[in-house]
């Protein structure tokens, strides 16, 4: 019994240390220069997980960036020049958030973006005139600051701007712009509260 134990730690342990160490490191080196040969751009120290995208060149990720797998980087539309998905450095996105971009989306640096979240910057036409699936979309660019939490599954609208230090609460469906250090929660999205200077809330406390 003893000896089976042991083995099994060994074997498990082994199989472990070789899938988070060895395989995901070469799988990362493989994915990122098959990227870049389609033109990606992906800055230094940045791991590149398994993902889906539709258009590589579309998209430029910045310097130590941590992403999780089954993120989809969705621009929709025929190839034309980019980039349309910009990402800048020290961002963190979480598993399955999804980039559904016709126009343009930005992402500054040092930002979270927990798993599920959405951002989609297109909508279809409402007119009764016609059915909706055949009616031109619009699009506006989204644009988030620096150093922005988004919550888990979040869904960013059409034209939607956050400013620098923002949060964006957990399931939230945002369609309006949110001022800097705000934050935001609900379905549609409202200013629940401000973030303060740790200091300040414990002098006034006291």
């Amino acid at each position: 019994m003893l000896i089976k134990y042991f083995m099994q730690k060994f074997i498990q342990k082994g199989i472990f240390i070789l899938r988070f160490r060895y395989f995901k490191k070469y799988g990362n080196a493989l994915r990122k220069l098959f990227l870049k040969i389609q033109g990606m751009k992906i800055g230094k120290a940045t791991g590149i997980p398994k993902m889906h995208v539709t258009w590589p060149h579309q998209v430029t990720i910045g310097h130590k960036c941590r992403l999780e797998h089954d993120i989809y980087f969705h621009y929709d539309g025929i190839w034309k020049e980019g980039p349309s998905i910009i990402i800048g450095n020290n961002n963190f996105i979480g598993y399955g958030c999804e980039f559904n971009i016709t126009k343009k989306i930005t992402i500054g640096n040092d930002c979270l973006i927990a798993s599920g979240s959405k951002f989609i910057d297109h909508n279809h036409g409402t007119s009764l005139a016609s059915l909706m699936r055949e009616q031109i979309s619009t699009e506006k660019e989204i644009v988030i600051g620096n150093n922005v939490w988004i919550g888990a599954n979040v869904i960013v609208l059409s034209g939607v701007t956050i400013k620098d230090g923002a949060i964006i609460a957990a399931g939230a469906v945002l369609n309006k712009n949110v001022p800097a250090n705000e934050i935001w929660g609900g379905i549609p999205a409202k200013k629940i509260g401000d973030r303060v200077n740790a200091i300040s809330a414990i002098n006034d406390n006291k």
